[in-house]
């Protein structure tokens, strides 16, 4: 059975011209959590969430994660398991520990769980993400055992970023799709 992919915005909800909405409006096998609220993010609330959109899909899945919803998907599964869970896209991970890097508003989901995912995972990070740097992606990629992709300068990876259904990225998620 091919996995479901899971699409999990960050702050804010991906808007309009962000790739994830690109790829929930026109690729097959996309399924997009909604939160009661994407502005004033609570990391229970958001959890339970994402806990209860996963026992609803009860099949195999691909999380697709943006920016603060990394930090996610990191306490998810510092907390919870589950057997569907085939792969992680991690995308410009949102270093919610650094107030250099991230609005206070996303502080509650410091510290950011560093132990290694329980399913395969890919980081992928830009040169110039104002919300977090190179390095740290790198980082955080080695402690979950994540493997890392540097998409040169990109910035944040959203919608500023102009990259529509970003072809590449399609093409990273294949090679959790493929395992």
């Amino acid at each position: 059975m091919e996995p479901k992919i899971l699409i999990i915005p960050g702050l804010g909800g991906s808007g309009e011209e962000h790739w994830q909405s690109y790829w929930s409006r026109n690729l097959d096998n996309m399924v997009r959590i909604e939160q009661e609220n994407w502005d004033a993010p609570e990391p229970d609330k958001w959890l339970k969430t994402l806990n209860d959109t996963l026992l609803e899909i009860n099949q195999p899945v691909i999380l697709v994660a943006h920016s603060l919803a990394v930090s996610l998907v990191a306490h998810w599964a510092a907390s919870h398991t589950d057997p569907n869970i085939k792969g992680a896209l991690l995308v410009a991970p949102a270093d919610v520990d650094s107030p250099a890097h991230t609005p206070d508003s996303i502080r509650s989901f410091a510290p950011i769980p560093l132990s290694a995912l329980p399913f395969p995972s890919i980081v992928v990070a830009s040169e110039d993400d104002t919300f977090v740097s190179l390095e740290r992606a790198r980082y955080f990629a080695a402690q979950w055992g994540s493997e890392f992709v540097n998409i040169g300068s990109k910035g944040h990876i959203n919608s500023a970023s102009n990259l529509e259904l970003w072809e590449e990225g399609q093409l990273i998620l294949e090679r959790l799709t493929l395992n």
